[in-house]
Parts: structure tokens; sequence; C-alpha cells
């Protein structure tokens, strides 16, 4: 009887999966799902999940600026709006952060004032002996143009609050548009060209374009 038993035993066994078996038998049953539903994805959808987007890159976009809600500051905030609105309105989002850098890049530079709007306002009050030429044309500055202004305002904040990573123009702390030549420029290191802006070096450099 224990012979019958144990033979009986054996050949349900035999009958019987292993679970090693079943095991791979689910594993090839799910890689196969996974092939199916990779292949419906697509390749660029796929590119999009395994290829990071380049900080530097991405932030620049109208897409995400558009994303950002809308800013609002203090009075270093609005300084930096100002700036931009007048400055570089027209420009691409990428040439508005650029321009924000230069103004940041002089804050942290030590040779210029300490603060954004101590930059932004320096030889104020001489006529065409300013900085930024909109603080001392004579002109009223004011927005016309309420769109631009929340774009410039999100630029600024985005600056100020260190979420752009202020890589762009290698330290730049002067610019000027295509359509100037000034003196200065022949002897200063040019670093970029983005948009309708140039944008140079000193012989000296700020310590650190991050900081």
């Amino acid at each position: 009887m224990t012979r019958l038993f144990a033979m009986i035993l054996a050949a349900a066994t035999l009958a019987t999966p292993s679970l090693a078996d079943r095991t791979k038998e689910a594993a090839q049953t799910l890689l196969q799902q996974e092939q199916t539903g990779l292949a419906a994805a697509g390749q660029s959808h796929l590119t999009s999940l395994v290829t990071p987007a380049s900080r530097s890159s991405a932030i620049y976009t109208t897409s995400w600026l558009n994303a950002q809600k809308k800013a609002s500051g203090g009075a270093q905030w609005e300084c930096l709006a100002e700036a931009l609105y007048f400055e570089a309105r027209g420009e691409t989002i990428k040439g508005q952060f650029a321009v924000a850098e230069v103004i940041m890049n002089r804050v942290k530079s030590g040779r210029f004032p300490d603060s954004v709007c101590a930059v932004i306002n320096q030889g104020t009050g001489r006529k065409y002996q300013c900085q930024f030429t909109y603080t001392c044309d004579g002109i009223p500055e004011r927005v016309h143009e309420p769109r631009a202004w929340e774009r410039v305002g999100k630029v600024a904040k985005a600056i100020l609050d260190g979420v752009a990573p202020r890589n762009l123009t290698d330290g730049a702390t002067h610019y000027h548009t295509t359509a100037v030549n000034p003196r200065w420029s022949r002897t200063y290191t040019k670093t970029a060209s983005i948009g309708v802006h140039l944008f140079y070096r000193h012989t000296w450099r700020v310590s650190s374009n991050n900081s």
C-alpha cells in the first residue's frame, strides 16, 4: 500500500509544473505584455521618458514660462522686471533670461553695486550717462503691454529665486544690441550671442555664475 501511494505521488509530481516552471512562465508572460505596451507607445514617447531634459534648455521655453504662476515680489523683483520690460521685452525668453543674468552677475561681481535696484539705477540722473539707457533717457517708464510685463515678471522671479541656472552668458557683465557697436566691445571678451543681444565679459570675471 505504501509503495502504491509513493508511485501515485511521484506520478502527480511529474504531472504538476514545478514552482520554478510556473515562475518562469509568469515572467515570460509579463515580458510579452511589456513588449507589446512599449511597441504601442511609440519611439518618440519612449525617448522622452528615458532622456532627461537639460535644465538649462527646458526652462527657457514658452511652455515652461506659461506654466508658472503669475509673479510678484518686492522692490528687487520690481526693479528687475522693469529692466527686462524696457530692455528686453521683445527678446526671446532665453534672451530675457540672459539679460537678467547679466544684471545678477553685476550684483555678485563686487565691482558694481550690491543690489539689483542699485545696479539698474547706477548713473541714473545724468542723461545718457547711466548703465541702462531707459533709466536716464528722459522718457517716462510706463508699462503699456501687460502680457509682456507678466512674462518678464516670471523671468525675474525665476532668476531671483535661483530657479534659473544662470549659465547662458559665461559670466557676462555687459551687453548691447546688434544695432550698435560701442567702443568697449572691442576690448571686452565676447561670451555669447542670443537673439538681438551680444554679451561680453570684462577682463575681470565674476567669482561664480551660480552663487
